[in-house]
């Protein structure tokens, strides 16, 4: 027995086709995961054709700064792992004293979000790097010499931690600590 369709509203289209648009696109995103360089290089030229929009036009410095900022933001996430072993050996201390159970390195932003909101970012600043609204004039050097600062404030802690732990972020397949650290 079939049914008759009942007509569809306007509102309800738009929900019928922004479903299905979030649907291809996360599928998209689920047959880009195991690529993972060919990701990251992807978003490389992005971020490299931004530059060259912003040398090119001489403009946007504002617009580069708060991509700069939100990209060293994901990138310390990145790095920062989600349970912090110094913390966690104190707790071992005050419980029983007993040895340090291994636990694996579990980063507090995954490299595929990671991915994700970078790539956006970078999109969504190629974009407002067209619109003469975002071109808000700013003595560029100053901006730079700010981001550099904050650079190496946040990233003193991290290397810090990296040195303390033997911490490997960047190896063939998963980040460590070294065992033998102290």
């Amino acid at each position: 027995m079939e049914t008759a369709e009942e007509p569809m509203t306007p509102f309800g289209t738009f929900t019928a086709q922004s479903n299905k648009l979030q649907r291809q696109y996360q599928a998209l995103l689920d047959q880009s995961t195991p690529y993972v360089t060919y990701r990251w290089v992807g978003t490389s030229v992005a971020l490299l054709l931004f530059f060259l929009r912003v040398f090119v036009a001489q403009g946007w410095y504002i617009v580069a700064y708060a991509l700069g900022i939100y990209l060293l933001n994901l990138f310390l996430a990145f790095l920062t792992p989600k349970f912090d072993p110094s913390s966690d050996a104190l707790d071992n201390e005050m419980e029983d004293g007993s040895d340090e159970e291994f636990r694996p390195f579990i980063r507090r932003l995954p490299e595929f979000k990671f991915w994700h909101s970078a790539t956006r970012a970078v999109a969504i600043s190629f974009v407002c790097s067209w619109f003469e609204i975002f071109n808000i004039p700013v003595f560029w050097p100053v901006l730079v010499m700010y981001w550099l600062m904050l650079f190496i404030l946040t990233m003193r802690k991290q290397i810090q931690h990296m040195i303390k732990y033997r911490y490997v972020p960047f190896t063939i397949g998963k980040a460590r600590y070294n065992k033998n650290s102290n």
